[in-house]
């Protein structure tokens, strides 16, 4: 069901089911405006009761009305009798005004003067617009009693008892009550027949209509003839069951379009229902507001082709409109869904594009720039935003105090760092030039502390140092004062071979931590001479563990050497190397556990080598990685064993000098060094 839902055909097979019912939707209004369909007349029993019945009535009775109201005659509207006392004002007023504004007006006199000369210098013109007025009227009057002459199959009859106006020999209220359905009008008082016509709404605003009539000498009668009636009878119901069909038609076709529409809302851009990625298509790249603006135009160009083709509208020209149109819908919904509808503008990328280049020149660019910029462009912006100046004032007072507020911060902030506080932070927000001094300033405080930090460790280490060197080199040092003093006191040969065995050993200890500190100054200070050159680390390895053989049998230690089936190389000094990895063989079997595993790892990051030496350590690793990487630091605090305390000090200044990198880490008793080694290039 997932698939079927969401299918391209399934998406494709409402979208055209859409668009045909919008258009069937569209087509069933149009009909109903073109055949001039009263929905009301679904639900009317009969055509007394319609819309059709009460406009036909309308259409004789309000004429009437004012032909024996108004009109009356032609004398009587040459008269004058006929121009209301308004209508004379409203002649002379227009005239009057464009007096006012002529050369004739006198603003020395007042203006019932200028009112009273007006009147008398143009008297003519006056009489020729009431002249005007009253031909106008009389043109009306003419065109009413020829659109009475034109009613067929209706009799009327009315009177204001001077002037009759009939289009039969009928004039009795008796003759019009004989007919199948009338209305007549006198002494204020109407009847309408049948009873059907007096009970619809659609005559309410019949006594607006007849209150023009005198009520004393003022009659009217109107019939409808029995053909007449039979005609419009059988209309009214022919347009009933069309306007019966045309309203299911549209229910139907707008059913059926707002379910396709809100199953296209609801599947489109999505391949399924736990689809949460919005897939847009080609026609999706075109910018909304254009799309929007297609959108408009193709409505505009459908409603003029209705307007000038109207009845002879081609459905076939209609479908494609509608179904762009749609499609274009569609994607705008794919845009809301990808919260993409404003940000996919053409102006708004347009807008975001200046806004970025003038912030980037502002924020990038010199004191200068930016000065010239705010000098140019401010006012710019207070002459295209006039109509609001205040807030525009208001903006640019709230961006000076915002760049004041943090030039008062980093002000601030150098008087406590130069009272000493190397803590302190300065926080400026943007990417203006204050934050750029703000941020320079916070790396300068850092570099500061760093140096005091530094310093202080400095000297720490070097305190360090001196004891533990002092008790290193003490150590063998005292034994050999100690046996020299016994050597000259005793006599037994045995004894005096004892004794300079001990001192053998201790010189030779003593000598061994002379020399490694030696070799330890010479690598820190880098005077080492270094001769780079392609190495095979994975030869090297083998053979180094090779030739440690009796070592590592002795210590019961199993060593696991991995690495790349293909050969690697790393540009190195032989020597070297072999001094840094040999330093760490002899930490392994020093500090690593008997008969625990040493694992040795090769790896090609691309560029560099990484040789991983990894074992658990004898002794508990209570200290950190820097600490052990300290001059005469030892893994043992007990300092029991026979290292010198240098052997990774060593090995990460001579790693160091040959472009490498020589990292500790330490994982409870786990612990693990990493060289990294650059590859050796063919180029």
């Amino acid at each position: 069901m997932r698939n079927i839902s969401h299918a391209l055909i399934t998406k494709m097979v409402v979208f055209l089911i859409a668009v045909v019912c919008i258009t069937g939707t569209v087509r069933a209004i149009i009909n109903m405006e073109v055949n001039e369909v009263h929905l009301s007349s679904i639900n009317q029993e009969n055509y007394f009761e319609s819309q059709a019945f009460a406009d036909e009535s309308y259409g004789v009775i309000a004429p009437l009305a004012e032909l024996i109201s108004q009109y009356k005659s032609e004398e009587h509207i040459l008269s004058g009798k006929t121009l209301t006392e308004e209508d004379s004002r409203n002649i002379e007023e227009n005239l009057f005004n464009d007096f006012l504004y002529s050369y004739k007006y006198n603003h020395d006199l007042n203006e019932a003067e200028n009112r009273r000369i007006f009147k008398e210098t143009h008297a003519d013109e006056i009489q020729r617009e009431k002249d005007k007025s009253m031909n106008a009227q009389v043109r009306d009057f003419y065109r009413l009693r020829s659109t009475l002459e034109a009613k067929e199959g209706i009799v009327y009859y009315a009177s204001n008892g001077e002037q009759e106006f009939s289009n039969s020999i009928v004039n009795k209220k008796e003759q019009f009550e004989s007919y199948g359905a009338y209305m007549l009008f006198e002494d204020y008082q109407q009847k309408l027949y049948p009873n059907e016509a007096k009970e619809s709404h659609y005559f309410d605003n019949l006594p607006y209509v007849v209150d023009k009539l005198n009520p004393q000498s003022g009659v009217m009668y109107v019939a409808f003839t029995e053909s007449f009636l039979q005609q419009k009878i059988k209309e009214w119901e022919k347009g009933k069951a069309l306007a019966t069909n045309l309203l299911n038609e549209f229910i139907v076709f707008l059913a059926v379009s707002i379910l396709s529409f809100v199953y296209l809302i609801i599947v489109i851009g999505r391949k399924s229902f736990k689809d949460k990625v919005i897939h847009l298509n080609v026609i999706d790249k075109l910018y909304n507001d254009l799309n929007i603006a297609i959108v408009v135009s193709l409505t505009m160009m459908w409603i003029a082709m209705f307007i000038e083709v109207f009845r002879d509208m081609n459905i076939l020209l209609t479908i494609p409109i509608f179904g762009i149109a749609l499609l274009l819908i569609l994607s705008l919904i794919k845009h809301m869904k990808n919260r993409t509808i404003l940000s996919h503008t053409l102006i708004y990328r347009l807008l975001k594009k200046a806004f970025l280049a003038v912030k980037n020149i502002f924020d990038s660019g010199s004191i200068g720039v930016k000065t010239t910029l705010l000098v140019i462009g401010y006012p710019v912006v207070v002459a295209a935003t006039f109509f609001m100046f205040p807030i525009t004032i208001g903006l640019a007072v709230w961006f000076a105090m915002r760049k004041v507020k943090s030039f008062n911060r980093i002000k601030e902030g150098v008087e406590h760092i130069k009272n000493g506080d190397l803590q302190h932070r300065i926080d400026v927000d943007g990417k203006g030039e204050l934050s750029g001094l703000a941020a320079n300033i916070n790396r300068i405080t850092d570099g500061l502390k760093n140096s005091v930090d530094s310093e202080i460790k400095s000297e720490r280490l070097k305190t360090e140092l001196i004891t533990n060197v002092s008790h290193d080199i003490r150590t063998p040092l005292t034994s050999i004062i100690t046996y020299v003093d016994l050597l000259k006191i005793e006599n037994d040969p045995e004894k005096i071979a004892e004794y300079i065995d001990v001192l053998d050993q201790k010189s030779k200890r003593l000598k061994h931590l002379t020399d490694d500190l030696f070799e330890a100054a010479k690598a820190s200070s880098g005077s080492i001479p270094v001769q780079l050159e392609r190495i095979d680390i994975v030869s090297l390895l083998t053979q180094g563990i090779g030739e440690m053989d009796e070592k590592i049998e002795a210590s019961s230690l199993d060593f696991k050497l991995a690495y790349p089936t293909e050969k690697v190389y790393v540009k190195a000094d032989g020597k070297l190397l072999w001094r840094s990895i040999e330093n760490l063989f002899s930490n392994i079997f020093k500090y690593a556990q008997p008969t625990s595993r040493v694992y040795i790892d090769v790896e090609d990051l691309g560029n560099e080598l990484l040789v991983t030496f990894k074992n658990i350590s004898a002794y508990e690793l209570n200290i950190s990685v820097d600490e052990l990487m300290e001059r005469f630091k030892r893994g043992d605090e007990s300092r029991s064993s026979q290292g010198s305390g240098l052997g990774l000090s060593i090995a990460e200044s001579l790693i160091h000098i040959q472009h490498g990198k020589f990292l500790v880490q330490v994982d409870g008793d786990l612990f693990k060094a990493m060289i990294y080694l650059p590859k050796f290039s063919n180029e």
